[in-house]
């Protein structure tokens, strides 16, 4: 799909990257990079957020991470990375710094905070994709759809709460979780009439959705 480029605020965390970082505004459903295309580059979400998703050789489609305001993506090809491994997507319009490979690398040797910053997200998404295995592995389709609401409303991160989560499909949610649509269907109806969300066009997530993933 062909970016769309609108004004971009030229917000967000990294700064002192000169000639090295580019932002750019990407609109809802833009593509950030394709799977298989040159991996050269870091990026940072200055605003807005992305998925990430990756297609198997029988086409079959899977969204391996949302991503927010002040994250990384595309960190792998400083690893060693040739291509991308994902497609990263544009779920609201965004505002996103392209910072190139051979900068970031001379910026990790020579600005401390930076560094440190850096692998302290490597090491947060780590542990987050560690337990988003553990939760495909064994917990049901109903906790599983519970924690990713409650993560994509922040719940559990620094900051305070998001009670809205932007416009996200079911079929998103269902790729996300390891199911089918019509099972995340169910479990949506079933939370909204327990009073865990509301849905009106925007999806409001409650704390009280917690007893769901805490109840055994």
């Amino acid at each position: 799909m062909q970016q769309k480029k609108r004004p971009s605020p030229p917000q967000g965390s990294c700064v002192g990257f000169g000639e090295g970082r580019t932002i750019t505004a990407f609109d809802e459903n833009s593509v950030i990079f394709a799977q298989g295309e040159a991996a050269d580059a870091v990026f940072n979400i200055q605003q807005g957020k992305i998925k990430l998703t990756v297609v198997s050789n029988s086409r079959k489609e899977a969204v391996i991470a949302v991503l927010g305001d002040g994250d990384f993506f595309g960190e792998g090809c400083l690893a060693g990375q040739q291509v991308r491994m994902s497609t990263a997507t544009a779920m609201t319009n965004c505002s996103i710094a392209r910072l190139e490979k051979p900068v970031v690398i001379e910026k990790l040797q020579t600005d401390p905070d930076f560094s440190k910053r850096l692998l302290s997200y490597m090491l947060v998404r780590t542990i987050r994709i560690e337990e988003d295995l553990i939760d495909q592995l064994f917990n049901s389709s109903e906790k599983r759809l519970a924690r990713a609401l409650l993560l994509l409303a922040n719940f559990g991160n620094e900051g305070e709460p998001e009670a809205v989560i932007p416009k996200i499909s079911q079929e998103v949610l269902a790729e996300m979780i390891g199911t089918t649509r019509s099972r995340v269907s169910f479990f949506m109806n079933k939370f909204r009439r327990l009073g865990f969300i509301d849905y009106n066009g925007t999806l409001h997530v409650h704390s009280s959705l917690l007893n769901v993933v805490l109840h055994d």
